[in-house]
């Protein structure tokens, strides 16, 4: 993004844009749009909300079946996609890699749009922004939807895989408990203590993690938290060597993991399987 195209917005980074910044750029044919909705209580629920409205011009990628591989025995609920077939989709949405700044947005404090963030610059593409506030925001300000679907926009990207960005189940292991390293657990405090599971067959955490719900990052109408705050959010972590961040399923790790790119703090790496993963390998609780 060039300087001058910056968002105008308290929390300016490169990686935040702002419903107004969007607005005055939605005829640039150097922005792709992705609309991210999804509800993992109704898996068609986000593809039919965007088929009803969308801001001008968004294509829409979901959750399971783009952003996501079937799931198997192993590797969590939502495995990562296969990188050449996720660069096929990018393309096909008139995604050119290094320049088209991708612009995310869904209607879950950047739940799902943080994936595709996550997703895009792990496969080496480092231009993309979540929306600021997500679509109701974006409704609420009054700025443009429409029902209209638009026109395929072929493109061109090219994968350039960061594979150390990711962990498995034995590079947790075996890494979770040396000085400098960190595993951060992303879900609510009642699922990290064990309380209650909604989702998975086993509660409780991964021994050794921290807790550091996702929900933190923004507010509660899903504007993201100002730059010092995300700051001193994570402050505990600024000695760490390295960060390994996971949730349920590795989607929600991703807005820590976009919190964590906001502070400033390097070397934050997904354990991609996540809980979902983990627990697949337990035969009782692990507390």
């Amino acid at each position: 993004m060039r300087e001058n195209d910056r968002p105008q917005t308290p929390n300016m980074t490169d990686s935040i844009v702002s419903a107004q910044w969007l607005s005055d750029h939605l005829d640039d044919p150097e922005v792709a749009i992705v609309d991210c909705r999804f509800s993992l209580a109704d898996e068609d629920l986000g593809r039919q909300q965007y088929l009803a409205s969308h801001i001008p011009g968004a294509f829409y990628l979901h959750l399971n079946r783009d952003l996501s591989s079937p799931v198997g025995e192993r590797g969590g609920r939502h495995p990562l996609p296969n990188p050449a077939e996720l660069a096929e989709k990018f393309a096909n949405i008139g995604i050119r890699s290094p320049q088209t700044l991708v612009v995310a947005y869904d209607d879950s404090r950047f739940a799902f749009a943080s994936r595709l963030w996550w997703l895009l610059r792990y496969l080496g593409h480092d231009n993309v922004a979540v929306l600021d506030g997500g679509f109701s925001q974006w409704q609420q300000q009054g700025y443009p939807v429409t029902a209209e679907l638009p026109d395929p926009k072929p493109g061109e990207f090219a994968v350039r895989l960061r594979p150390d960005w990711v962990v498995d189940i034995a590079g947790v292991k075996a890494r979770k408990d040396l000085p400098g390293v960190v595993l951060v657990d992303s879900r609510e405090p009642g699922r990290y203590r064990g309380e209650y599971e909604p989702i998975d067959p086993i509660a409780g955490h991964i021994p050794g993690a921290v807790n550091y719900c996702w929900q933190e990052v923004t507010d509660d109408r899903g504007f993201v938290k100002s730059a010092a705050e995300q700051c001193q959010h994570w402050q505990a972590l600024e000695s760490a060597e390295e960060a390994i961040v996971y949730c349920g399923s590795g989607v929600t790790a991703c807005v820590n993991l976009l919190s964590l790119h906001l502070a400033g703090v390097p070397n934050a790496k997904l354990y991609a399987g996540s809980w979902s993963d983990w627990c697949s390998y337990q035969t009782s609780t692990t507390n």
